[in-house]
């Protein structure tokens, strides 16, 4: 378990404390790939850069380390890995983040952090996503970092299947314990202020906040997260409702119209 392959990515961008933070933990578990983009690109999900030319540039390189940097997305940085940086091979890990900000809930379909995760996973990677509810540039990693490479070294040993990823989150504060748990239900509640800018041109920016569905409900991302507990959800690549899609079997047809 020490002499492993280790990918790592982020949506913070390559300078962010989090991300160097996680490839310092890693490289006691093998070397460490890092290719991270050039800057800060949250809220970007799986999106891939399609019109425009990427550009990926060897920064520096050590025996313990190998950083690159991307002008792409997230997701765009593992695609580009998995194509010229493994071509014969592939990482025996991916991690991503540490995330400025939590990933709990349904911001796991937005988030740039969990994209990255969600491609590894699909190129048949063990992937994990690490995420800290503080979206602070300075935020303070330090009660998280002691859990990270444990909880990773026991996910290691699981026999994880094919299409299924990790998303993790910590709090802010003292840590009680790590939790696996679920998914929370609930959606954001974006508003949009509209503003002007210096040209008197109408511009909007987004705010809002998470609106929690089941506020009451003691075994989600959510609640455990806020309680003060590292929280570890299985996450599927697979979107299928299969309970529903057996509900709705019946409008299976072979007529015509």
């Amino acid at each position: 378990m020490h002499n492993m392959e280790i990918l790592i990515t982020n949506d913070d961008g390559i300078n962010a404390p989090g991300i160097n933070l996680l490839a310092q933990l890693m490289q006691s578990l093998g070397h460490v790939t890092m290719v991270a983009p050039d800057g800060p690109r949250s809220g970007q999900s799986s999106a891939l850069t399609v019109n425009e030319p990427i550009r990926m540039k060897l920064l520096d390189q050590t025996p313990q380390m190998t950083r690159y940097v991307s002008t792409g997305t997230p997701a765009d940085c593992v695609k580009l890995a998995m194509h010229q940086l493994y071509q014969n091979t592939r990482p025996d890990l991916l991690v991503t983040g540490i995330n400025h900000g939590s990933n709990s809930a349904l911001s796991v379909i937005y988030s740039g952090t969990m994209g990255a995760a969600m491609e590894g996973c699909a190129n048949g990677v063990l992937s994990i996503g690490f995420s800290l509810d503080d979206h602070s540039m300075d935020a303070d990693f330090s009660h998280f970092a002691s859990y990270i490479l444990p909880i990773t070294q026991q996910i290691l040993q699981l026999n994880v299947p094919y299409g299924t990823c990790f998303n993790i989150n910590a709090p802010t504060g003292p840590i009680k314990g790590v939790r696996i748990t679920r998914q929370c239900k609930g959606y954001w509640g974006e508003e949009f202020e509209k503003r002007t800018d210096p040209h008197g041109r109408p511009y909007f920016w987004m705010t809002g906040r998470f609106l929690n569905q089941e506020p009451d409900a003691e075994d989600t991302d959510e609640t455990f997260l806020q309680q003060g507990y590292i929280t570890v959800v299985p996450t599927k690549i697979d979107m299928t409702d299969y309970d529903f899609l057996k509900e709705i079997k019946t409008l299976n047809s072979d007529e015509s119209r």
